[in-house]
């Protein structure tokens, strides 16, 4: 298995863990109250989370695709980058694993005033509307996302040069719950009940041992590159 295979699989599963973490999942949630109303059109439920998962696709790829380029094409900060890069890893994975772990508590506002207005507006524009769901909804970082997408994401797609493939699977993997939703709000309702509070259980065991590895990768980087032990 190629390290990009490898590199296209923690992209999706920072997205999907992305997609689980409380701050994301609440406006995911959402998305699954404004997809389920016509939850007697199987039709328009499942074209509505597909649409969602594009909408947080294309936001993901726009920013992965600019941070990507403006580094690699800034000479200073490409050189920075090259040279520093696994230096700056280590300490960036065990904050990271800090933050997932509830250690230090970052309070966000949510999607604010501009957010809560455009996701009106799209309530008025029918199916399409879940698409532009997706891209507010995407913008709407909080310290868990932020911290998965600048910090994992961004050095991930550096490392491999990927500026679209692997913000697309990552947004692909931040939609996952609402299109499994999606598929349940077809089948039934009550399904969905259940199904969420297995998701919040795994989501808890789930961002746990992802922060335990960050930290232990963390610190692997810090001995080997920082203070070379290793």
């Amino acid at each position: 298995m190629s390290s990009f295979t490898i590199g296209m699989g923690m992209a999706l599963w920072f997205g999907i863990l992305t997609s689980i973490s409380p701050c994301p999942l609440a406006t995911n949630i959402a998305a699954i109250t404004y997809i389920g109303r016509r939850v007697d059109r199987v039709g328009y439920v499942l074209s509505s989370g597909l649409l969602y998962m594009c909408g947080r696709m294309i936001t993901y790829v726009v920013l992965g695709a600019s941070l990507v380029s403006s580094a690699q094409s800034i000479p200073i900060v490409a050189n920075f980058l090259q040279k520093y890069m696994n230096i700056l890893l280590g300490p960036v994975l065990i904050i990271i694993g800090i933050i997932l772990l509830d250690i230090i508590k970052i309070t966000a506002g949510g999607i604010g005033p501009f957010g809560e207005t455009l996701q009106v507006r799209a309530q008025k524009t029918g199916i399409w509307g879940a698409g532009l769901l997706g891209i507010v909804f995407a913008l709407s970082f909080c310290p868990v996302s932020a911290a998965l997408f600048f910090g994992s994401l961004f050095s991930l797609a550096m490392s491999h040069g990927s500026r679209i493939i692997m913000p697309s699977v990552y947004g692909i993997g931040s939609a996952v719950p609402v299109l499994g939703f999606a598929f349940l709000l077809a089948l039934s309702s009550q399904l969905v009940g259940k199904a969420y509070h297995k998701i919040a259980t795994f989501e808890l065991w789930a961002r746990k041992i992802t922060a335990i590895v960050f930290i232990l990768a963390g610190i692997y980087y810090c001995l080997r590159y920082l203070l070379h032990w290793l």
